[in-house]
C-alpha cells in the first residue's frame, strides 16, 4: 500500500507572520507607497532617498536598513518567501515547469485577491519605471538571478536533480523570461486582464516544452 500523503496546502495556509514581521511589512510597505508617490511628482532619478524617507516618516538609515540601494525600493517584494512555500506545497505528481507555473499564477492571484486596487497600480507603475530607467533594468537581473537561484534549489528538493543541473536551470530561466515579458505586456497595455491571468498565459506557453525536457531519476515532491 502506498504511504498517505499529507495534505497539500496552499500559501494562504502559512501561519500568519508574528506581530514584529508585521511591522516590518508596513514599513517596507510605506516607503514604498511613499516613494512611489513622489517618483510619479517629481520623477525617478530626482527623488532622494532623504525626500522618500521624510515622505514615509522613517529616517534614512530605516530605509536602508530595508532596501539597499534606491533601486530596491521599486524591485523588492513580500512574493519570494511566498513563491517559495506555494512552490514546495504543490502536488509531489505535478511536473516541475507545471509546479512553477501553478505557484507563480497562486502568489499573483492571492497578490491581488488582497488589495484589488493597489497591488495592480503598484505593478504598473513598477513596469513603467523599469521600462524607463536603466539602473532599475540592471538591478531586475541581479534579482532576477537571485529568484531563479532559490526556484531552482526548490526545483531539485522535487524532482531529485542536483541544483546545478542544466535541465532545472533553463526551466527556472525560461520561467522567469515569460514571466518578465508577461509583466512588461501588463504594464504596457489598457489591463483590460487581471495580471495572473496574462501571467498564466505566459507561462503555459513554455510550460509544454519544458515538462518533456525536465525529467527526474526520482521525483520527492512534499509527501
Amino acid at each position: 500500500m502506498a504511504p498517505a500523503r499529507t495534505p497539500v496546502k496552499s500559501a494562504s495556509d502559512e501561519p500568519r507572520p508574528g506581530l514584529r514581521e508585521r511591522k516590518k511589512i508596513r514599513t517596507r510597505q510605506a516607503i514604498r507607497q511613499a516613494a512611489y508617490r513622489l517618483f510619479d511628482e517629481q520623477g525617478y532619478e530626482a527623488t532622494s532617498v532623504d525626500r522618500i524617507a521624510e515622505e514615509a516618516e522613517v529616517s534614512p538609515s530605516t530605509v536602508f536598513r530595508y532596501f539597499p540601494t534606491k533601486e530596491d525600493i521599486v524591485l523588492t517584494d513580500e512574493y519570494d518567501p511566498l513563491l517559495h512555500a506555494a512552490l514546495v506545497a504543490r502536488p509531489a505528481e505535478e511536473p516541475p515547469a507545471t509546479a512553477l507555473r501553478n505557484a507563480v499564477v497562486e502568489v499573483f492571484e492571492q497578490a491581488m485577491s488582497q488589495d484589488p486596487g493597489r497591488e495592480p497600480a503598484e505593478a504598473h507603475q513598477r513596469m513603467r519605471l523599469v521600462r524607463d530607467v536603466p539602473a532599475l533594468r540592471a538591478r531586475m537581473a541581479e534579482h532576477m538571478s537571485a529568484t531563479s537561484r532559490f526556484l531552482t534549489s526548490a526545483l531539485a528538493e522535487r524532482t531529485g536533480l542536483p541544483e546545478d543541473a542544466l535541465e532545472l536551470r533553463v526551466c527556472t530561466g525560461a520561467l522567469l523570461g515569460a514571466l518578465t515579458e508577461a509583466l512588461f505586456h501588463w504594464g504596457e497595455g489598457d489591463q483590460t486582464q487581471e495580471l495572473f491571468e496574462v501571467v498564466d498565459v505566459a507561462l503555459r506557453l513554455v510550460e509544454n516544452g519544458l515538462n518533456s525536457a525536465v525529467t527526474a531519476p526520482g521525483p520527492r515532491g512534499r509527501r
